[in-house]
């Protein structure tokens, strides 16, 4: 396949409070063994895409690690090359360190690589595309940028802060604005953009020389005019996971096998940084139902409608109930936890009851102990 992948970092409106405070969101644990990056890498790779560059707006080190060299991804290191690039300057201000600025430091890799085409999208939109149909329809239309979209019927509690688009009857695109939750109904796009590598390569330069604040989306909407930019609507499960309440939200819905399908496809598989533990071990008297458990885990006490994460203990008479549970956790006895997240490695044991709701789950802090 003749493109770049380019997995770009979340915008300024992406903040999942307490979980981004320790990695990036791109890094953040998801479904019990997966990190939320692992879905738009598998479907670059999945797609033919062999050169990937994964940019960071912050925190590398945890998502660094995951990546490692990208065999795990099925990226080849003969013919492929995964690239984790950041801005290395310090920037005076929060403002100025967005993805236009990471996009002028890094260019000389983005003029060297070879493909004629460049496909872009971040990685905080969580769906199953082949981007090579992306490509090809792309090519087919003579278009000069196009943006995939999902049409959204929850759009009042759902892709709150995300761009829409408004679209003639040709699929051109001829606004876009923002989200504000007014209506039910709305053209979402997912800031997924495929171009020439060399519009590209134009379209960060102009947004450099018009504003030091420009995100490359803000570039966009400036060329609707003069850019036949068009949509390319794509069906099955999409989640914008840009708050903390939305990712409890999407988690609880994937818990379902009918949801589950519309993301996890037959012959599509979501690679992910893998982990040789022990399979998990129930012990007598414990209960587990409606949940994703994950392996090397051990199970004491009863778990509902949940996500237990690798490597979490729950002890005797513990009750967990709507909650995710994030690797290495340990819950102690008789513990009660309803429509909580317990972040990496804490322990809650003296505490003996929390509890939360969908809108406003508890959060537990990274190897916190209460």
């Amino acid at each position: 396949m003749k493109a770049l992948g380019i997995i770009n970092f979340e915008n300024s409106n992406a903040n999942i409070e307490g979980l981004s405070e320790y990695r990036p969101v791109p890094a953040i644990a998801f479904m019990g063994r997966y990190r939320i990056i692992d879905f738009v890498l598998s479907n670059m790779t999945n797609s033919g895409i062999s050169r990937v560059q994964v940019y960071l707006k912050e925190k590398p080190r945890n998502l660094i690690e995951h990546l490692g060299d990208g065999s795990h991804y099925n990226i080849n290191s003969k013919r492929g090359k995964l690239r984790i690039l950041y801005g290395e300057k310090t920037f005076t201000s929060a403002v100025y360190n967005h993805d236009v600025a990471n996009f002028m430091l890094n260019m000389q890799y983005i003029e060297e690589d070879e493909n004629p085409y460049v496909i872009i999208a971040p990685s905080y939109f969580v769906y199953s595309l082949d981007f090579s149909t992306v490509l090809q329809h792309h090519i087919e239309s003579h278009a000069d940028v196009t943006c995939l979209y999902y049409n959204a019927s929850d759009a009042k509690e759902a892709f709150l802060g995300c761009d829409t688009i408004a679209m003639d009857r040709s699929k051109r695109i001829t606004e876009f604005s923002t989200n504000r939750g007014k209506k039910k109904n709305a053209a979402i796009s997912l800031e997924a953009y495929v171009m020439s590598k060399k519009l590209f390569i134009d379209l960060v330069k102009k947004a450099a020389a018009t504003s030091s604040l420009y995100w490359f989306k803000d570039i966009l909407k400036d060329s609707v005019d003069e850019l036949d930019i068009r949509g390319y609507g794509i069906k099955g499960f999409v989640a914008c996971i840009n708050n903390l309440p939305e990712y409890f939200r999407y988690s609880m819905l994937l818990k379902d096998r009918g949801v589950a399908s519309g993301l996890f496809k037959p012959g599509w598989p979501i690679y992910t940084q893998t982990n040789d533990s022990s399979p998990s071990k129930y012990t007598e008297g414990s209960s587990v139902k409606g949940s994703v458990v994950a392996n090397g885990c051990v199970i004491e006490g009863n778990v509902k409608d949940s996500i237990i994460s690798r490597n979490v203990t729950i002890r005797k008479g513990a009750i967990v109930k709507d909650s995710i549970i994030l690797p290495g956790s340990y819950i102690g006895e008789n513990a009660k936890l309803d429509h909580v997240i317990v972040d990496k490695y804490a322990i809650v044991h003296h505490i003996k009851e929390l509890k939360g709701t969908n809108e406003a789950p508890v959060y537990v802090k990274r190897r916190d102990r209460i």
